[in-house]
């Protein structure tokens, strides 16, 4: 890179954070968490535990965005005395060292940016994310219990907090069902890139002649929603059923019929929830669940409407899989909406989603 390209990109660089702050409306965030600040100080902030968490979540994320922005002030800064100094020193460790600050910063901006994107509503709640295996039993069973863990590996390096709602273990291995709640700030907004149907092509373990075997698991996502979020469900419009919890390794057994069921007869939703040992308190998370399946159909409907008008057609279904993984015959995990590709398959499998989730929301922006 020579001098030139580098004024070049620091202009760029310079323009963009401009830009940045000219949306971010820094002062009102300020004075937003001073707000916060005041009322975690408040003696009875934690009778509430679940209001509590909502404003530390909110808190912190408005932190985060001040506080990375600063960060990116800073670092322009730094960058513009190491280009003067480079100008008169000539120095070549020293040219080397600015080539390096500015790919940093580079990829600094680029985070921000992506961070801004997460300003529809509920991207900053918790999300609740729903994994059903398709056809194929034992196989895609297995498929699921390996993006359970790919999930709960992503959440763990985000240090989000993992619960799991309602859990079906498969009959041999696997499982058939499972719902996390995935609680931190923009859980949603990262994960609605998840959503869709996850294709799996391998040698099957299962299968004793070796041959290569294709499955589908269902990924939903959805935000939780809050006590506040006015979603009207009508008494007589739910079916709640009650049964004796079940589970892996007798972690979410219990001796009482504490698990729900809720049906929501107009849409045919179906929620559980069996993660808690009071009765009570799975009817109200399952109730959250409701509110959350039924806040995603209306936007799913809006969405129809809106390409309907639009003239544009959208395939839904089993075969519009939003992503494949191939283990066999050759390594590639493959996103087949932006068309990102990354080839080591096991530090996917291990978590590192997030150049899918990046690659989906600029491609939402563009």
């Amino acid at each position: 890179m020579e001098m030139a390209e580098i004024k070049s990109e620091l202009e760029k660089m310079t323009n963009r954070i401009n830009e940045f702050r000219g949306s971010l409306d820094l002062d009102k965030k300020k004075e937003r968490i001073k707000e916060l600040e005041l009322e975690m100080a408040d003696p009875s902030f934690w009778n509430d535990q679940d209001t509590a968490q909502a404003v530390i979540s909110e808190a912190n994320g408005l932190k985060g965005y001040v506080n990375s922005f600063q960060d990116l002030e800073e670092r322009i800064e730094n960058v513009e005395v190491s280009y003067e100094l480079v100008k008169e020193e000539n120095d070549q460790e020293l040219f080397d060292d600015l080539q390096s600050e500015i790919t940093e910063l580079k990829k600094g901006i680029n985070d921000f940016e992506l961070q801004m994107l997460l300003s529809e509503p509920y991207d900053a709640n918790n999300a609740i994310l729903e994994l059903h295996p398709g056809a194929g039993g034992t196989e895609s069973q297995d498929w699921a219990s390996m993006l359970l863990r790919m999930y709960q590996r992503w959440a763990e390096d985000k240090d989000f907090k993992v619960e799991t709602l309602d859990y079906l273990p498969g009959d041999e291995a696997g499982v058939k069902s499972v719902t996390l709640l995935i609680k931190g700030h923009n859980a949603y907004g990262n994960l609605k890139a998840e959503k869709g149907i996850h294709r799996l092509v391998r040698i099957s373990p299962f299968d004793s002649s070796g041959r290569r075997h294709t499955s589908f698991v269902s990924c939903d996502v959805t935000p939780e929603m809050t006590d506040d979020v006015d979603i009207e469900i009508k008494s007589e419009d739910i079916k709640i059923d009650t049964y004796r919890a079940s589970g892996a390794g007798g972690q979410h057994v219990n001796t009482t019929d504490s698990a729900v069921r809720i049906t929501h007869l107009p849409t045919n939703v179906i929620v559980t929830c069996q993660n808690e040992r009071s009765q009570i308190k799975n009817r109200d998370a399952a109730m959250k669940m409701l509110k959350s399946k039924l806040y995603q159909l209306e936007i799913e409907k809006q969405q129809e409407e809106l390409a309907e008008i639009r003239g544009e057609q959208k395939e839904i279904g089993w075969g519009s899989q939003i992503r494949s993984y191939v283990f066999h015959p050759y390594s590639m995990v493959k996103d087949h909406r932006t068309n990102k590709e990354i080839g080591n398959t096991q530090a996917v499998m291990d978590g590192e989603i997030d150049p899918f989730i990046d690659a989906y929301l600029r491609s939402q922006m563009n």
